[in-house]
């Protein structure tokens, strides 16, 4: 039961992230005006606002104009349910859980933002990082240190490959945005995360864009958002780091 509230919970969540996800990038108020059709401007009603089964029951259109609506709005509701539901089998009912729903509303933020605009906000990115530092010093596993070495040292890292990669290429191989995120999920998670975030997020980074090419639907010079696929690799180390981590050890004996 308790998984199952969290999960209603995070339906609703998700639909507030809609909100932030569409008018953060404008600067827009999330408080007001309320909700409304993008095309014709009505308010969304409350029976309309249901999340995932009021875009069930229009058919996915707006009941105003007929208009159709995003897939992205009930694909943002379920994952934020589905991510609350298993931070709270993982962690339970805790403080820790609590500040791991945080982040993860945050990964959600900034996944598609960065698909929608190829821009990760610094709003999000910047204040995660000593909020994650913070939960540290009340949690302390992993360490304040070990937290803070996995936001220096993955932001350096993907410093030097932001550098390199305009030296030889001659364009910029990843945003700024993406420093920022990689020193939140070290503040949140720990080197230990840092490392499987960002080798999840190259290798299937590297597998989608070269797919993309493969079909013609990418050339060689232009880029793919690669926020969320560090917020993929962050989400597999919050939930399987520690088994992938003792499988590679386990495999090199």
């Amino acid at each position: 039961m308790l998984i199952l509230w969290a999960a209603g919970l995070g339906l609703v969540v998700g639909s507030f992230l809609n909100v932030v996800i569409y008018r953060l990038p404008k600067e827009e108020s999330l408080v007001v005006p309320r909700s409304h059709c993008p095309a014709c401007q009505a308010p969304i009603r409350v029976i309309d606002n249901i999340p995932i089964v009021s875009f069930l029951l229009l058919r996915g259109r707006c009941r105003a104009c007929g208009h159709p609506i995003a897939w992205r709005y009930p694909l943002v509701e379920g994952l934020t349910g589905l991510l609350f539901a298993m931070a709270v089998a993982h962690f339970g009912a805790t403080l820790h859980a609590a500040f791991l729903l945080t982040f993860l509303c945050g990964l959600v933020v900034v996944s598609f933002i960065d698909l929608d605009h190829q821009v990760i906000p610094n709003i999000i990115t910047l204040p995660g990082i000593p909020l994650g530092l913070v939960s540290g010093l009340l949690l302390g596993q992993p360490s304040v240190l070990d937290r803070l070495i996995g936001a220096l040292a993955g932001a350096g890292f993907l410093y030097l490959v932001l550098f390199y990669g305009g030296v030889l290429y001659g364009q910029e191989a990843m945003g700024e945005g993406d420093l920022n995120l990689v020193a939140m999920v070290g503040a949140f998670l720990g080197w230990k995360a840092v490392v499987i975030t960002i080798l999840v997020g190259c290798l299937v980074g590297s597998a989608v864009g070269l797919s993309l090419i493969a079909l013609r639907r990418l050339s060689r010079r232009q880029h793919i958002p690669f926020g969320p696929f560090l917020s993929l690799g962050a989400a597999v180390a919050l939930f399987w780091g520690d088994r992938l981590i003792s499988w590679y050890l386990g495999f090199l004996r």
